[in-house]
């Protein structure tokens, strides 16, 4: 069952996007935009974004015939949805993914997805393996593919101890110190375009997400070699040529473990690739899928 905030189909700019929510068979409610027709293709933003993160890529996407979804995750601005348990993960997220498709009625999709987004259609590609029709993956944050090299391990637990610093100042109730440490163990203190001070303001706003997973019990849930290598769909790996290190070590083994898969680096881009050089990032998804595309409607069940 999908309810409609507004039935305004004519705004032209991406944020002037009617918003709606779907109510998910859980309860679990989730804001969504959608704009376009053709093959169903849903944007899943990473830890501290929304749907508003993909306006670099919307125009892009849908000047290719595709019917363009992009939705807040489960605890994303600006959904209100109350903390469930204290084990939310990217598994979690993709059950909700299968469920926001439930009520759209759509049957399988496109999934691009950025971070934790990316780990999300990874993970609604392993348990949900006819309903991905391709993915385009950039750097999910598959932490313990670190520990898969010693360099990789150093690096992790450096990870950690920023995250950790993060989750401390959760605790005790200051949000903002909380998303300057976590942007920074993510994205490094070079500037980029997670450090401008509208970007800082969508975090502030997504806080509770961070809470939702820094407060995990398993944030990062491990998706084995053999699943990976089992996953079906047309797939790309993106990573940014200037990625932080951490970053770059986990997405070296995920691409090991993928041999299936394409990889991509991503010129001038940072961790954010789709904002850091939206321009290249477009052209790269939007060549793999057209590669992919005659395959495509067959895909579907």
């Amino acid at each position: 069952m999908t309810s409609v905030q507004t039935d305004d189909h004519k705004a032209l700019n991406f944020h002037d996007l009617p918003t709606r929510t779907a109510r998910l068979r859980n309860g679990i409610e989730l804001c969504y935009v959608e704009q376009g027709n053709g093959l169903p293709l849903v944007f899943i933003h990473g830890l501290l974004g929304d749907w508003r993160s993909w306006q670099p890529q919307w125009d892009a996407f849908l000047a290719q015939g595709y019917r363009c979804l992009s939705y807040s995750r489960r605890y994303s601005f600006p959904n209100a949805n109350e903390f469930a348990s204290p084990d939310h993960s990217a598994l979690v997220d993709a059950a909700d993914l299968a469920g926001l498709l439930d009520a759209l009625g759509i049957p399988a999709a496109i999934l691009i997805g950025t971070s934790y987004g990316a780990f999300t259609a990874l993970a609604f590609a392993v348990h949900h393996p006819r309903r991905a029709l391709a993915i385009v993956a950039t750097e999910p944050p598959m932490m313990r593919y670190a520990d898969f090299s010693h360099e990789g391990k150093v690096l992790r637990a450096e990870f950690e101890r920023k995250t950790q610093a993060a989750a401390h100042a959760l605790q005790r109730g200051n949000d903002e110190e909380a998303v300057r440490t976590m942007t920074d163990a993510i994205n490094g203190g070079e500037a980029s375009s997670a450090n401008t001070a509208g970007a800082l303001q969508r975090r502030f706003e997504n806080a509770k997400a961070m809470r939702a997973l820094m407060l995990s019990t398993d944030p990062f849930p491990f998706l084995s070699p053999q699943q990976l290598r089992e996953i079906a769909p047309p797939t790309l790996l993106v990573a940014g040529e200037r990625t932080q290190p951490i970053h770059d070590a986990v997405f070296r083994n995920v691409c090991a473990a993928m041999p299936q898969a394409r990889a991509s680096r991503v010129h001038g881009a940072g961790h954010g690739v789709h904002r850091d050089n939206p321009k290249e990032f477009n052209a790269i998804a939007l060549q793999f899928l057209q590669r992919e595309i005659e395959s495509l409607p067959r895909a579907i069940p």
